[in-house]
């Protein structure tokens, strides 16, 4: 199992893969001010979200992202525990990925 923080670069060359969920865990007015594109958004702060997140295919990889890093870390561990087998954290956010000029799409 893998799981661990990657930076900007790291993140933007597995997404290129194409072979990555791409998981926003900030809340629907975050995301709908700005995201990456193609990215599901399953808002942490809901009370359902450790649920809406054990429905997901296990087995698939995963790049998470939130504002800062902070949630999409937490949201990280959660996915660990519950048996989530290759899951990045994007350290920094969607602030790091904006600072470092990468698309974020309305």
């Amino acid at each position: 199992m893998n799981h661990q923080d990657i930076d900007t670069q790291a993140f933007k060359s597995k997404l290129e893969e194409d072979a990555y969920v791409l998981l926003d865990v900030r809340t629907s007015n975050e995301f709908n001010a700005g995201h990456l594109m193609g990215s599901l958004n399953i808002d942490f702060y809901d009370q359902n979200f450790e649920s809406n997140i054990d429905e997901l295919d296990k087995r698939m990889k995963y790049l998470v992202y939130c504002r800062s890093g902070n949630r999409s870390r937490q949201a990280m561990f959660l996915m660990r525990d519950l048996g989530f087998e290759e899951v990045y954290n994007l350290a920094g956010g969607i602030i790091a990925w904006h600072d470092h000029g990468h698309e974020i799409v309305k």
